[in-house]
């Protein structure tokens, strides 16, 4: 069915036409009565603004509105139309008034003459011919030919109006269906909706008109840069269309009838935006991808780089330029060393902060993973971020884990970075970088690289690079000959210069221990006094992880429906426990760790190496220094645990723990979320169950599990089973 349809108005406020509905008279002397209504039906506009100047000439005979520029005239007030389309400026001195209508679309403006005990009428008619056509589509997507629609069939409805297909116009009018009407993707005017049931049904939505600035004849703001801030700039037409819709006729089936059921139906959160953002951020900080950057960087190859990080590119190398600028180390022939650590932190401080722009959305994938977790992905995942879940603090959308941070420090300024160096402020207050745009790391990511020996690696490299023999009858490292021909040799040399700048394996472990409860296990750590440790975390999160196992057997069971409550509550006692770890080196000692492991896994990653490291090439490997660990720990005799799994461990890790970081789960009390967080983090919590199992042989997935195993800390189950190794052995 394609009808053209005059908008309709809400039933207690029908069209207005003076001169059928005359308008209230106003008895009061002086007055001026507005009105607003498109030409073509009549329909009133609501909200529109309307400014009134005093004009300088003594009367409207030769006032001529394509001139009028409001310069020499007093402005007197601005009014917005009623629900009736009238706005009414009443008790005015006798004379000539010009009237000016403010949004769009442009509207030469009107003079009046005022007498004294007497009213005058004005009135603006807009061009716009708004209409709504609908068409219906049968369940299997197929156009359907009749005039009605039926039960499960959609209906389409698409709002028109005159110069709909201008960019300028479209920029200036937005239109907005009730619910249950979705927009349709790729199309501003397009809505959808799935009968649900017979009888009569209606289309109703606003068209919303941008507004001109406050200044006579200045150009239009777009909705985009209005549409937050509030209804009082934007005028409302109203659109309405009704159809009908009939049962669906039962067709006879013959033969074997299948029946199946489906999984427990749930409806989108406001956060789940944020998760799609953690998930696609730390994908984006892996080792493949930094790999792609310096490449892309150093050696011109940006094949690898897509999607949001191809953005990213040229806002990455810009940061390397400034950091190359500001970055020196005190040793002589360490430059190649040195540009690699400006590169690498500048990969790191872009890609580590989620709200910076671009933001990391891909619609396809995005809108496939959730298909895959069963979740439905409601409106578009950006305008949810930025219009539902983030919360306005000071002039800065923040997350509302933030904000409630925010909220506790109401007497201490926020302060905005001045002078050359941004970075380097002084003032005492809140940093509203850190406030708006928080950089998203985890240090259990570093914690499992360390456990599964990566630093230990390089570590043993570079003492061999000195000419110093490891400890034991044989040296393993006999052949390491890394000529001074290829990059590696001043890279290394770099690097083990360095060494006095870096982290030491001390200072990880007692943030470890602050964040997490973990530590490390070995002669380097010995004596080991914490001041602050988190030793309830281990236990709580691995409590979690097993409510989530009990939950997805609920789950994938169609005749149950899944209690959600349980992860919910674990999800609020892990939060709190991150919390209280979250002081003193948690800004910056985390993002630290991640760009000298990063420089570590890249040059492990040469393929120098090759040379004296033993590797076995038909392991596919995900990232390619991977190898290089395993020959060491084969070397060295360590674990014989493959590196693969603590990789696991810290990549998946990473992304739980931020979203049980930054959700702001102590004020929720609803299980939805903490239903979605569990489908949606599902992949990334069985792989990590799966790896804590390979690597410490505890199986966090069973009911009957051992509590003491459970709370031990993973470095003591790392030596009992090397123990047995030995053993074995």
């Amino acid at each position: 069915m394609s009808t053209k349809i005059a908008p309709a108005n809400p039933p207690a406020h029908p069209p207005i036409n003076p001169s059928v509905n005359p308008p209230p008279r106003d008895s009061r002397p002086g007055s001026l009565q507005v009105s607003v209504h498109e030409r073509a039906s009549g329909a009133v506009v609501v909200n529109a603004a309307i400014a009134l100047y005093r004009c300088a000439m003594v009367d409207c005979a030769n006032f001529d509105p394509l001139r009028w520029d409001g310069r020499s005239d007093v402005l007197v007030d601005t009014r917005f139309t009623d629900a009736r389309g009238y706005a009414v400026f009443a008790e005015l001195a006798p004379g000539a008034y010009v009237a000016a209508y403010e949004n769009f679309p442009v509207t030469p403006p009107q003079c009046a003459q005022v007498h004294a005990g007497c009213g005058a009428l004005l009135c603006f008619e807009l061009a716009l011919e708004p209409g709504v056509t609908l068409s219906f589509e049968t369940p299997d997507c197929k156009p359907s030919t009749c005039r009605t629609a039926r039960v499960a069939d959609r209906v389409r409805a698409k709002v028109s109006f005159f110069g709909d297909q201008d960019a300028n116009t479209r920029a200036n009018v937005q239109v907005l269906a009730a619910a249950p009407w979705l927009i349709e993707r790729d199309d501003d005017y397009g809505f959808s909706y799935v009968v649900r049931r017979p009888g009569v049904h209606r289309f109703e939505a606003q068209m919303l008109l941008a507004r001109r600035p406050d200044t006579a004849l200045a150009g239009l703001i777009p909705l985009d840069a209005v549409g937050s801030v509030g209804g009082a700039l934007r005028a409302m037409i109203a659109l309405a269309a009704d159809f009908d819709a009939d049962e669906r006729t039962p067709q006879l089936i013959g033969g074997n009838v299948g029946v199946s059921l489906s999984r427990t139906e749930t409806e989108p959160t406001e956060d789940l935006p944020l998760w799609t953002l953690i998930r696609n951020s730390t994908e984006a900080m892996g080792f493949n991808n930094y790999l792609h950057f310096i490449d892309g960087l150093f050696c011109g190859d940006i094949g690898g780089v897509r999607g949001f990080e191809g953005e990213r590119f040229v806002k990455k190398a810009e940061q390397f330029g400034s950091l190359n600028k500001r970055r020196a180390l005190p040793f002589t022939d360490s430059e190649a060393y040195r540009v690699l650590k400006a590169a690498t932190e500048a990969f790191v401080m872009v890609n580590c902060g989620v709200l910076s722009q671009p933001l990391a959305f891909n619609p396809a994938e995005d809108e496939a993973y959730l298909d895959r977790r069963d979740i439905p992905p409601g409106r578009d995942l950006e305008t949810v971020l930025l219009n539902d879940y983030l919360e306005n603090v000071d002039g800065s959308a923040t997350l509302p884990y933030l904000a409630i941070i925010r909220r506790k420090l109401p007497d201490i300024p926020i302060t905005i970075p001045r002078g050359q160096e941004p970075q380097a402020d002084l003032c005492f207050g809140i940093l509203q970088d850190k406030l708006a745009n928080p950089c998203l790391l985890e240090l259990i990511w570093s914690y499992w690289h360390e456990e599964g020996m990566l630093v230990q690696t390089m570590n043993a490299i570079t003492q061999r690079f000195q000419n110093v023999r490891a400890p034991g009858l044989s040296d393993a490292l006999a052949n390491t000959e890394i000529d001074m021909l290829r990059p590696l040799n001043n890279l290394i040399w770099g690097y083990t210069q360095d060494e006095q700048h870096r982290l030491t394996v001390v200072r990880r472990n007692y943030e470890y221990d602050h964040h997490y409860g973990v530590r490390l296990d070995g002669k380097a750590v010995q004596n080991f006094r914490p001041a602050d440790t988190r030793s309830r975390f281990l236990e709580a999160f691995h409590h979690l992880l097993r409510l989530c196992t009990s939950f997805y057997r609920q789950d994938d069971d169609t005749t149950v429906k899944a209690d959600a409550f349980p992860v919910l509550n674990a999800l609020k006692e892990v939060h709190l426990i991150l919390s209280q770890g979250a002081h003193n080196q948690f800004g910056d000692l985390p993002s630290t760790a991640r760009i000298e492991m990063l420089m570590q896994q890249w040059l492990l990653a040469r393929p120098e190496f090759r040379e004296f490291l033993p590797t076995r090439l038909m392991v596919a490997y995900p990232e390619p220094w991977m190898d290089r660990v395993d020959a060491m720990k084969k070397l060295q005799n360590w674990t014989d645990t493959s590196v693969v799994h603590f990789r696991s461990l810290g990549m998946f890790g990473e992304q739980v723990l931020l979203s049980v970081r930054y959700g702001a789960w102590s004020d929720i009390y609803e299980p939805t979320p903490a239903f979605n967080w569990a489908r949606f983090w599902r992949p990334q919590i069985q792989g990590y169950i799966h790896a804590y199992r390979a690597a410490t042989g505890v199986d966090l997935s069973i009911d009957a599990v051992d509590t003491v195993a459970e709370s031990t800390i993973p470095s003591v189950l790392l030596r009992q089973r090397l123990s047995e190794q030995a053993r074995s052995a």
